[in-house]
């Protein structure tokens, strides 16, 4: 692939406009558990890792429900709050690890006296309720497999991944049975059981469906786990396809080991931590990182049941004492938005360490969040498929804002350009743009598409993974995301990330969102097209258009800049908070999607 002729300064300049951030000790704060970066690559092993581990007694393998919570019964942690659920209407709940344990045995008893047997689908959609984390625990404790639903699904997408996930178990709650399941139940025929919870905690009896809470009082709260071998089924993904349906990504109980290590070395999470990551289970990070990992790490981590509300999470930073904030982009935008003043009426000097995911995050986020929050935010890259994540500002690095970051220990990724008969090439010289690729054998790794293992072959070349993304490598060894390969623009010979003009946009005081497109063109092939949202403040006029446009072009230069813009009141995003650029493309030339499931509201 040949590289933009704009793409070598892209790093030099989000230097000169965004000056590396130094790694240091912050006063009063625990040491990192990465302290050398270089070293502890050098001799970094995945045995070493899985030594920090218990293992199932007997050596019956590796189970994850085992590692996050029965393993700190056994270290004399029983008593320690695992779980803080925060209820809409002020309600706490708190759960210790020997409370997780017994309820997890309790769904485990169950799904065996129903008939489930190991490698069995078990899907769960539920909003963030305390029966969501219990029931994926639960789950993962009787080796059947774990597959979470996003509560905003609608009917039909509910349907084609529980058909294409064979699944025999649907746990959800009363509301959204009645409206989203209920009327289509038929067109589930592998489908045995649903099992309810009701919100307000009463009793369900609803023909065709079981009560879980009344069944799990039934049930006795001693389980033995099964024989778990490293590579039995866990955790099934669906990842949703620019063109065709959704695939269901596999991982297994060995990856145990990455949500390990990446929550010691990539979110520095250390036992007395209180961790909050704002993901919802639907997606991978809210199970990798909002269940597994701080789980394993023995923390106090925190559930927040509404959506997002910028007064109330700054209340809760401040109130529970968070120590690691885990979040996303578009929520970072969010805060942003909202302004600084509102951020300075609170205050949070527990919080040491500040990361996200979900799309990149745009340098003026990683500087806000020093002035709002008083600490720089970690920018972290990683996909469905890696199960963990592989590319991260470390503690233990000084942060270049706008970029990825480095990889963890025990990830080998690289730069690579396509050949016309198949193979791939690696790119040498920094700041050329490629396709990154991972080398295949950290314990995350899917496993396959489920039945779809041709698609899945097609992810691997000459001993690589290929992540369809697009980025770069500096000098000093940090990548920097460009785009998805279907989202680069080709104009006029140029090759155009669309994040890297995105950036630019919010780097504009008036400018809140941006998402950019290549539309066809017939002379350049195709143009450049921004839609922006706007801060309070400022309102849509031709005037503010002329002003971004000019602005774009003195940032940018005219051949990367977009040549038009339009307002948007609200940018179309994903559940998990990433700008839907290939809706925005469909609505602008007309194209049809077959898959828009994970649309946000």
């Amino acid at each position: 692939m040949a590289s933009s002729t704009h793409n070598p300064d892209r790093p030099d300049a989000a230097s000169d406009r965004y000056p590396v951030i130094h790694k240091g000790p912050v006063p009063g704060r625990v040491e990192p558990n990465l302290q050398d970066y270089d070293a502890t690559r050098a001799g970094f092993t995945w045995q070493a890792i899985r030594a920090e581990l218990n293992g199932l007694p007997n050596n019956q393998g590796i189970n994850i429900a085992y590692e996050a919570v029965d393993r700190h019964l056994a270290k004399g942690r029983g008593d320690k709050i695992a779980l803080r659920w925060l209820g809409k209407t002020g309600d706490c709940r708190e759960f210790s690890f020997d409370d997780l344990y017994r309820q997890t045995n309790r769904v485990a008893n169950l799904l065996q006296t129903l008939g489930i047997q190991k490698g069995d689908r078990v899907f769960v959609l539920c909003t963030r309720i305390p029966a969501l984390y219990i029931a994926a625990l639960g789950t993962l404790k009787h080796r059947a497999v774990f597959c979470p639903l996003f509560s905003a699904f609608g009917p039909e997408p509910i349907a084609e991944r529980v058909n294409a996930g064979d699944g025999r178990v649907l746990v959800t709650t009363r509301r959204l049975y009645e409206k989203k399941i209920a009327p289509f139940r038929d067109s589930m025929p592998k489908l045995e059981f649903v099992l309810l919870v009701d919100e307000a905690g009463e009793e369900v009896d609803i023909p065709g469906t079981l009560d879980l809470l009344a069944l799990m009082g039934e049930a006795s709260d001693a389980y033995t786990i099964g024989p778990t071998d490293p590579e039995d089924m866990a955790l099934l993904h669906f990842t949703s396809g620019t063109t065709g349906k959704p695939k269901g990504a596999i991982h297994v109980h060995q990856a145990v080991l990455m949500h390990y290590m990446t929550g010691k070395y990539a979110l520095d999470l250390h036992e007395d931590d209180i961790f909050w990551c704002t993901a919802d289970p639907g997606w991978v990070t809210g199970t990798s990182y909002g269940i597994i990992s701080p789980l394993l790490h023995g923390v106090t981590m925190l559930v927040d049941e509404p959506d997002f509300d910028g007064p109330r999470w700054y209340s809760i930073l401040q109130e529970q004492k968070v120590t690691v904030w885990y979040t996303a982009p578009t929520a970072i935008r969010m805060l942003m938005k909202l302004g600084t003043d509102l951020a300075k009426q609170y205050t949070h000097p527990s919080l040491r360490f500040v990361a996200s995911v979900g799309e990149p995050l745009n340098p003026e986020a990683v500087v806000w969040g020093q002035q709002a929050l008083g600490l720089p935010i970690h920018d972290n890259w990683w996909q469905t498929e890696t199960g963990g994540i592989m590319i991260a500002n470390l503690p233990a690095l000084d942060i270049r804002p706008g970029s990825m970051g480095r990889p963890l220990p025990g990830v080998t990724a690289c730069i690579v350009r396509r050949l016309e008969g198949g193979g791939i090439e690696e790119v040498d010289a920094p700041g050329e743009e490629g396709e990154l690729v991972l080398k295949p054998g950290w314990p995350s790794m899917f496993r396959g598409y489920l039945h779809n293992e041709e698609r899945y072959d097609r992810c691997f070349v000459d001993g690589w993974y290929l992540t369809e993304d697009l980025a770069m490598r500096d000098a000093d060894g940090y990548f920097w995301f460009v785009g998805r390969a279907d989202d680069v623009i080709k104009s006029a010979g140029h090759l155009i990330g669309p994040f890297e003009v995105e950036s630019a946009l919010i780097e504009h005081p008036a400018v809140a969102e941006a998402g950019v497109i290549g539309v066809p063109e017939p002379t350049l092939g195709q143009m450049v097209k921004a839609f922006v949202s706007l801060n309070p403040g400022y309102a849509p006029s031709e005037a503010l258009k002329r002003e971004l446009l000019g602005h774009a072009r003195k940032r940018l230069g005219a051949a990367v800049a977009p040549k038009e813009i339009a307002f948007e009141e609200k940018l179309p995003k994903t559940r998990s908070g990433k700008i839907m650029r290939r809706l925005l493309k469909a609505r602008e030339t007309g194209e049809t999607l077959r898959d828009t499931s994970t649309l946000e509201d």
